[in-house]
Order: C-alpha cells, then structure tokens, then sequence
C-alpha cells in the first residue's frame, strides 16, 4: 500500500524539471510510480469504516465536519436567490444555535459568484466556482482560462478545475499537467494574490486506483493546491478506497516535498456517520495535520442538514426531523 515516489534527487531548482521536460520522461514517472493494491486498498478503507466514535470525540467531528464542507450548488435552475439563501445559511446553519460553525465555502458556478460574495462579505467563509467547462472538461483552453478568469476576478477564494480524462486516459500526460499550470497562472489576481486551485479527476471515469495515484501526483506536481474526487455529476463519485489512495499520495508529495496539498471527496457523502468513517481515515491515513478544513473537505450539498441534526441530538437529547432545517 505504500506509495514511495521514485523522485529524482536534485540539488537545486522544482524536483520536477526533468520529469516534466518532455511526454515521455512524464509518462515514465507517472507509470513508475507503484501500483495500487485493489484488494489491500478496499480492505483497508472497509476496515477503517467500521470505527466508531462517541460522546464527546463525536460531538468534536462533527463540529469538524460542519467547518469541512464546501455548501455546494451546481444546478442550471440555480438563481441569485438560491445561491444567496445558501450562502447565509453557511454562515450560520444553525440560527437557533449560535455555538454551530461555519462551513468553509460555498460552491457555485461562477456566475454567482458576486451574488455570494455579496452576502458573505467578510465572514470567513470562502466562494468557490467551479470552472474550466465544469463538469465535462470538454472547451477550448482559451475558453478555459477566460471561464477561470472571470470567477476569479468576480471575486472567488478558490476554483474548482476538471482535469481533460480524454487527455489523460489517452496517455497525453503532458497536455494535462500544462492545462492544470495554465489555470494555476490564470488564478493569480491583479494584486499578485492567488485564488486556491482545486484539481478535479473524475474518479469514476479514471477506472482504476493506479489511474488515481498518476493523477494525484500529476496535480499535486502542476501546483494543485487541493485534488479533489468528483464533479458529483458522475457515479460512482466519492468513495473510501479513492480517498484513501488520494490521502496516500498527499502524505508521500509531502515526504518527498515538504508541501502539503489539501484532499477533497466530492459527490454521494450525504450522513454524518458517512463523514466521520473520512475523518477516521484522514487521521490514520495522513495525521491530524490534515484533520483542517484548510487541507480536507468535503464537497457536498446534502450533508450539511444530517451533521445538523445529529449535532442537535447530541446537545438536546432530541432528534430533529429533516424538516427541521431548509433544504439546499
């Protein structure tokens, strides 16, 4: 199961100049990388699954998990109203308790991004757009950028990127990595600050977990800040045994690297006892330094309601129905 990198040792200048000089000596990088063991990898994300936590340890993952979401809504019926709703209710989801965290962004298409923006102000919760011909990946790349341009420029913390699969199934590594370095630069502000870059593989059409390791290290290589399951448009979205091999990768660029990169499972995690099963896994997997909605999320629109109601069950005693709070 582990995941040491062959990186080169070199003295000075990005460890990655060689590997990414050329498509070949890429692919050889990225198909040196060990192989996933499918049966060790599912055996071992069932095992952590099964943990359970309690009383107050529990009531702290949840709280967790609050601070962890990326509120999403990515529909074509979603309208300034609904995405301003939303917005407020990730600054306080629960009105009636003011102990209740903020989540830690709101996800839109970037269209709405200047009407977030506007109700969030300066709470702390950052806007996130999804962007780069969401959810196909399918443009040009000058379409690409202008769509990463604007969303930054309306003012979006982070953007969220689909990565070409046709490119990378296809085997052309490199055209990838320049995309993803591409938006990385066209994420840069005019005051030379830079909007989080969120790298999107789709998953659920990479078709195997050797698949996910290459695109992890590719993102993470390209200057990805956070990498990132699903689009939640395709199925199967977020599983354990991906996040697993994603969450491996991360600590290994950080062993080899020194720079942490940031994981978000995305799409099907709907319950609280669903997300605390991640946590376990974040925690055995990499450590508590990731156990931080600055370097784990979850991309989600119906979570946010289950991890309110069991949060009220445990400071109440009573079990709130799903009617209880709005739904997103």
């Amino acid at each position: 199961m582990s995941s040491t990198s062959p990186l080169l040792d070199r003295a000075s200048g990005s460890p990655f100049d060689d590997v990414t000089a050329s498509d070949a000596s890429l692919r050889r990088f990225l198909h040196g990388l060990p192989g996933v063991d499918q049966v060790g990898a599912e055996a071992r994300a069932a095992g952590l699954g099964t943990r359970s936590i309690k009383t107050s340890a529990k009531a702290q993952a949840l709280d967790l998990a609050i601070r962890m979401v990326d509120l999403t809504t990515l529909e074509g019926q979603d309208t300034p109203g609904k995405v301003r709703a939303l917005a407020a209710k990730a600054m306080r989801p629960d009105p009636a308790d003011p102990t209740c965290p903020q989540v830690a962004a709101v996800c839109v298409y970037g269209d709405m991004v200047a009407d977030v923006n506007e109700v969030l102000g300066s709470s702390g919760v950052h806007v996130a757009a999804v962007a780069t011909a969401f959810p196909s990946g399918r443009a040009a790349m000058d379409v690409k950028l202008a769509d990463t341009r604007d969303a930054v420029a309306a003012g979006a913390d982070e953007i969220d990127m689909v990565i070409d699969r046709g490119a990378f199934l296809s085997g052309r590594y490199l055209q990838v990595f320049e995309e993803i370095v591409a938006v990385k630069q066209a994420c840069v502000r005019a005051d030379g600050s830079s909007a989080h870059l969120k790298v999107i593989f789709e998953t659920g059409e990479l078709q195997t977990y050797d698949n996910v390791r290459r695109a992890s290290w590719l993102a993470m290589m390209a200057g990805g800040d956070f990498i990132k399951t699903s689009t939640g448009k395709v199925q199967p979205a977020a599983t354990l045994p991906v996040t697993l091999v994603m969450l491996e990768a991360v600590r290994d660029f950080r062993e080899q690297t020194g720079q942490m990169i940031g994981v978000k499972p995305a799409g099907g995690i709907r319950t609280a006892k669903d997300a605390i099963k991640y946590l376990v896994m974040v925690n055995e997997v990499t450590g508590p330094d990731w156990l931080d909605p600055d370097w784990f999320r979850f991309g989600a629109s119906t979570l946010l309601n289950d991890l309110l109601m069991q949060r009220t069950k445990m400071t109440t005693g009573r079990y709130s129905g799903p009617d209880y709070f709005t739904l997103d």
